[in-house]
């Protein structure tokens, strides 16, 4: 990722210098890291303090998967917004929207754990907050992403995509063990820290960011075209978004109920389980990091061969959670599952991106993007439905899962035909 090409224009993006183009990107990959820990310090929390105030693994579990439905249906329309407004005025938005929103929805907690507000009350107070902070939150990334697209060539696309998921999974590595420290002081301040640290991250960006340039539209291409063109039953893209929405809907499910599974299984208090759990979502961050950097960046296969890797493994790390009895074995499951996951994630994004044309490249970043929060929006509330059933059913459902998607990924050899004909493709008009 340290290579850098001479010149940076891409057919319609702005030109950088060489300079400008390092300091663009430092900046950004920076501003990215601080919201990777805004993201993720949540999911070492949410589950403890949840039961702190009397709410049940359904009621939390619906919190999270309202919120990530809302960033569903919201990020593809910031992303349009950030074409006409400009990416860094959106990247902006979003941040001080997220600061904002997770003020009001750590405030709630407070009122409810001090008994100022009723439980029922709470929830529903926590549910509208958290749902005004994903509309706004959801701005966040497809400006970042978009932003890495305006200043990176075709030939550096998947380099610079790249770099995006490797700053949000450093950010992943602080957020989570940054915040099970953060809660022994007080289990909300880990949230109180998050919103100073959106803050200071908008700042960040207004005053060091570049500004790029709105870029126009291709001659005779009005803008959206692709975009009203392409859509999730698109045959060339089809095969990635069923293993993304699937892959997706999994990880949120067992995601959502391990801070339970912790509790319950180590029998530990809200504070040691939100201190536990946010090392070994830590160690699963840096497991998907070093997946990421180590491997993918030395080793060149497909996107469908490094899922056949990756299926696998993250299907052993379900069936150990679901069997797992010691602290050692259940955060030895996690650093499989982050290892599985930082192969299969970029996996899909690259396969979905090099299956379709270049100028429908926005298209398919908003298309396959929403299957994460897609996943999450029905994960969660199926994990708090079966860990209420059985603590271990959630693990044993995603397992059942993986094993046929595994088979339908071992089976798309047409798919993967064609994305070899159009990778030589691309690479003999380079030459």
């Amino acid at each position: 990722m340290s290579d850098q090409p001479t010149n940076i224009p891409t057919n319609n993006s702005p030109t950088l210098s060489p300079v400008e183009f390092r300091y663009a990107r430092l900046i950004l990959l920076t501003a990215l890291i601080s919201v990777g820990f805004g993201f993720t310090v949540l999911f070492a929390i949410l589950g403890p303090l949840g039961r702190e105030v009397g709410m049940s693994e359904l009621q939390i579990s619906s919190i999270i998967a309202a919120s990530s439905l809302v960033v569903f249906l919201a990020s593809p329309r910031w992303g349009r917004l950030s074409d006409r407004w400009g990416r860094k005025r959106v990247m902006v938005i979003g941040l001080f929207g997220y600061a904002c929103g997770n003020f009001l929805f750590a405030s709630v907690f407070h009122l409810t754990l001090i008994g100022a507000l009723l439980p029922l009350a709470g929830y529903l107070l926590l549910m509208l907050t958290r749902v005004m902070h994903a509309s706004v939150m959801s701005a966040i990334m497809p400006a970042s992403s978009a932003y890495m697209a305006d200043i990176t060539s075709v030939a550096t696309r998947t380099k610079g995509m790249g770099a995006v998921g490797a700053a949000n999974n450093f950010g992943s590595i602080l957020g989570p063990a940054l915040g099970g420290l953060l809660a022994g002081i007080t289990l909300l301040t880990p949230l109180w820290v998050a919103s100073a640290v959106a803050i200071t991250t908008a700042l960040f960006v207004i005053f060091l960011l570049p500004d790029i340039p709105k870029v126009a539209p291709s001659t005779g291409q009005s803008r959206g075209s692709a975009s009203q063109k392409l859509g999730y039953f698109d045959p060339r893209i089809l095969p990635y978004i069923i293993v993304g929405a699937l892959m997706f809907m999994g990880m949120a499910l067992v995601q959502q109920t391990l801070a339970f599974r912790f509790q319950d299984v180590l029998g530990l208090t809200a504070v040691e389980t939100a201190q536990t759990f946010g090392i070994a979502m830590g160690c699963s961050a840096a497991a998907s990091l070093v997946s990421q950097i180590g491997l993918m960046q030395r080793i060149n296969l497909t996107p469908f061969q490094w899922l056949r890797v990756a299926l696998p493994i993250l299907a052993i790390a379900f069936a150990c959670l679901a069997l797992a009895d010691t602290r050692n074995l259940m955060i030895t499951a996690m650093v499989l599952q982050g290892a599985g996951m930082g192969l299969a994630g970029p996996a899909f994004m690259a396969g979905a991106s090099l299956a379709v044309e270049p100028h429908e490249q926005g298209a398919v970043a908003g298309i396959a993007g929403s299957c994460g929060p897609l996943g999450f929006t029905v994960g969660p509330l199926l994990g708090g439905f079966f860990y209420q059933i059985s603590p271990d059913l959630p693990y044993w459902f995603t397992f059942a899962i993986y094993l046929p998607l595994l088979v339908f990924v071992m089976r798309q050899r047409r798919g993967e035909k064609r994305l070899d004909q159009r990778i030589a493709a691309q690479e003999n008009s380079a030459t």
